[in-house]
């Protein structure tokens, strides 16, 4: 199933800055192992906003939710999820 995912990230300017720059790098690790195993189709940046619109790959609803929740950032994030299916006036044969 795909789901379009926007992720609106809002650090508090209290956390200590060590601890979001950890917070940070795991968070890079673990989304670029999600990408590889194609779990993380897409992932673009939204530009002047620390957010993200992201194409996920998953089984299901439940598995969306793990990949999600697993996410070093996840506390601080506002999240959006829409489920998508293949358009028929598509002519891409790899969107499904």
């Amino acid at each position: 199933m795909l789901f379009h995912v926007q992720m609106d990230v809002q650090i508090p300017h209290s956390l200590d800055p060590e601890v979001a720059a950890q917070l940070i790098a795991k968070e890079k690790a673990y989304s670029q192992e999600l990408q590889r195993s194609g779990k993380w189709r897409h992932i673009w940046r939204i530009v002047g906003e620390y957010a993200n619109y992201s194409i996920f790959d998953v089984e299901d609803n439940a598995e969306l939710h793990q990949l999600l929740s697993n996410l070093p950032l996840y506390p601080f994030m506002k999240i959006s999820v829409t489920p998508l299916c293949r358009h028929p006036s598509s002519v891409r044969e790899d969107d499904s």
